[in-house]
């Protein structure tokens, strides 16, 4: 009788220990399921997780500048305010921001049948608000459809300008935008498509239809570019090869062409083109040594951060008020990675605004010459420290020059 009883007592640590075992593998099978976007019996909400392939990533990034004349808008440099109604070249300014860090996130899948998908989100803090509690900003927002053995891609959303695709390395934010760098980040929708002419030559061509970005009549409040009833159209061709001492060289040529209406009141309205053409080139020296820079002309540039931020400009006295700003410029900068922790950047970027098509006090001329060292304390941290001379020419007195200091430190993850 002693034997039986210890024999039960056995057989039911045993089956005791089992029936754990399957209530394990039970959770361990919902929480799979959850993860797979498969909802349980016993389930009454959906996972919190995708399926899909997700990769966070960003920095947290502080910026302090010391501006020896005040500039617009201070965090970033644009340009350097008019003298003549401001006293700016006796008012100097110090800012201090993190408003440009930084988050992102990169999904990936499913592919089939040749075909891969991902997506990507970032944004900045750079969409306005008070100092201390800056808005979110949306940088990109869009999706890939790419069938990487045709060399075929389709981009849908919010992304970079197909023209003029390169920026300086400058530790303002701004990278020489309204000061020579023109292209930003629109709605639109992408075709691309690349081919190997010979075993060291490849051709890359570029087209998408994109937002028309304009603004708004005093009239009637419509959206220039809205009112306008088609988009903007953008394309790039560029072409890599062994051009300089069998480095990797890439050339490219890009334009856009777009149109505006805007109602100068209830019965009338004026159409205005906005368009560019574009040139960038990318030339390797050596190991160490990377030249790069892009110039360009064109018309009604604001929306593209050219013309130093003007566009369109308005004159009394005639029966259509309104001219299309012309504008032409380029940049070009040297990078030299000195070491595996240190890089130095130097550059010199300029814009040239018609003067016959602004008013007396617009800004006719802008230019920056900039100089940086950006140094790796470890892989995921930099600091940075840049020196940029500015001069903004206006029609008509109070042309301005500022020097800036900016530092940097970011964390990268």
């Amino acid at each position: 009788h002693g034997a039986d009883t210890g024999n039960m007592a056995m057989q039911n640590t045993l089956l005791k220990q089992r029936l754990d075992q399957l209530d394990k593998e039970l959770q361990d099978l919902r929480q799979s399921a959850a993860q797979q976007g498969v909802v349980t019996e016993t389930s009454s909400h959906l996972p919190v997780w995708s399926s899909l392939d997700i990769q966070l990533y960003g920095y947290l990034k502080l910026d302090a500048s010391y501006d020896s004349s005040r500039v617009d808008n201070g965090d970033y440099a644009k340009w350097v305010l008019n003298d003549s109604t401001n006293e700016n070249n006796e008012d100097s300014q110090f800012d201090m921001t993190a408003n440009e860090t930084r988050l992102g996130m990169l999904l990936k899948g499913p592919s089939s049948n040749g075909m891969v998908t991902s997506g990507r989100v970032e944004i900045d803090f750079y969409g306005g608000g008070a100092e201390n509690k800056a808005n979110i900003m949306m940088r990109h927002a869009y999706i890939t459809l790419d069938w990487p053995e045709e060399r075929f891609s389709i981009i849908a959303g919010q992304t970079s300008d197909v023209i003029s695709p390169l920026l300086p390395t400058t530790i303002n934010y701004s990278v020489c935008w309204w000061v020579g760098n023109i292209g930003y980040r629109r709605p639109q929708f992408r075709l691309t498509k690349e081919y190997s002419l010979t075993e060291d030559v490849d051709l890359k061509l570029e087209g998408a239809a994109v937002r028309t970005i304009g603004r708004n009549s005093l009239a009637t409040g419509a959206e220039s570019g809205q009112d306008a009833g088609f988009p903007t159209l953008e394309g790039r061709v560029s072409v890599t090869l062994p051009l300089y001492e069998q480095q990797k060289t890439t050339i490219g040529v890009s334009g856009h062409k777009g149109r505006e209406k805007y109602d100068l009141n209830a019965n009338d309205n004026k159409e205005f083109d906005s368009w560019s053409i574009n040139m960038d080139l990318t030339q390797p020296i050596n190991d160490k040594l990377l030249v790069r820079g892009e110039i360009f002309t064109g018309k009604d540039l604001d929306a593209y951060l050219g013309g130093i931020g003007q566009g369109i400009t308005s004159s009394t006295g005639t029966p259509h008020p309104l001219t299309a700003i012309g504008s032409s410029g380029g940049w070009v900068e040297a990078t030299y990675d000195a070491s595996d922790d240190t890089q130095l950047n130097l550059g010199y970027s300029m814009e040239d605004v018609h003067a016959g098509d602004v008013n007396t006090g617009d800004r006719t001329e802008n230019r920056t010459i900039f100089g940086n060292v950006i140094y790796a304390l470890n892989s995921q941290t930099d600091i940075g420290l840049e020196l940029s001379h500015w001069r903004t020419e206006y029609r008509g007195p109070g042309n301005a020059e500022s020097m800036r200091i900016e530092a940097a430190l970011k964390y990268k993850f």
